[in-house]
């Protein structure tokens, strides 16, 4: 089993380097399920490996000038401070209730992402960024909501970036790998007084993890802007789908009519995005 957890790691680098978040949401379920470790281990492990990945990932993003420095160390600076505080508000919120607002907040940030905009803006210019108001706010806000479900958030920092700090989508997925590892090296701080991490095991899964993530960042800058959004988006969905359903009884998760009702929305989903896709498609042969 602790090969298959080496080798589904290479997913976790590719998801990180092309779509600039999403690697704690995956490396976790792999350490828990593939390499057998307790939840406190896996989640010490996965910081380590998210972290170090994530740094690997942003060299050819930077390279690339897919990264705003200035908007991405600001907004790590207050998401650490607001993920102390949703860390320690955590304390008093049952496990159930963080991961179904956990899994909501992923369909509210998917469901933005694959909105059609309503008009396109102007290119930003190399050296812009988002003024310190907004990265402040975001990063709090950002931060705060990570602490409390104890993820990584580059799926919550991606969209903040994009839809509120206008930046473009590649860039936004670049600058979200500084954030991520500062994030994730700052919880790991506080794991490490009392959690025993297997260094063998977190080395190996973060070697094949930063392979990964190289090859996916070289792939981020040849797929179209939208494109990469609408991955994004669906990947969210698939994944706030999954913690949602695993919160059901297992009763009503076994049940034919739930599946039932989530294969209905899901097709109603994709119904609704390629009939937004359509009429965008229409309006910009209009113009």
């Amino acid at each position: 089993m602790t090969v298959l957890a080496v080798a589904a790691s290479l997913l976790v680098g590719v998801t990180l380097g092309v779509l600039g978040g999403g690697g704690s949401i995956l490396t976790l379920p792999i350490l828990v399920h593939l390499a057998g470790l307790g939840p406190k281990e896996a989640i010490a492990t996965s910081l380590f490996v998210v972290g170090v990945t994530s740094l690997a990932a942003l060299v050819p993003h930077a390279r690339a000038r897919r990264v705003r420095w200035r908007a991405g160390l600001l907004f790590g600076a207050f998401g650490m401070a607001g993920a102390y505080g949703g860390g320690r508000l955590a304390e008093y919120v049952p496990e159930t209730a963080l991961l179904i607002a956990f899994a909501l907040m992923m369909l509210a940030t998917a469901a933005a992402m694959l909105r059609a905009p309503r008009a396109s803006r102007a290119p930003e210019p190399a050296g812009a960024g988002p003024s310190v108001r907004h990265v402040a706010g975001e990063g709090l806000l950002v931060g705060a909501a990570t602490g409390l479900v104890g993820s990584g958030g580059g799926f919550l920092m991606v969209p903040a970036l994009a839809l509120l700090g206008g930046l473009p989508m590649g860039v936004a997925a670049g600058t979200s790998l500084l954030v991520i590892a500062m994030n994730s090296f700052a919880g790991l701080a506080g794991h490490l007084s009392g959690t025993v991490v297997d260094w063998g095991l977190a080395l190996a899964v973060t070697a094949t993890a930063v392979l990964g993530s190289l090859a996916g960042a070289r792939l981020a800058g040849r797929i179209p802007q939208a494109a990469l959004r609408r991955a994004f988006g669906w990947f969210v969905v698939a994944m706030g789908s999954f913690v949602l359903v695993r919160q059901l009884d297992p009763d009503v998760r076994a049940h034919p009519a739930t599946w039932a009702v989530l294969g209905t929305a899901g097709l109603a989903a994709v119904a609704g995005a390629v009939a937004r896709r359509a009429r965008s498609r229409t309006a910009t042969a209009r113009e």
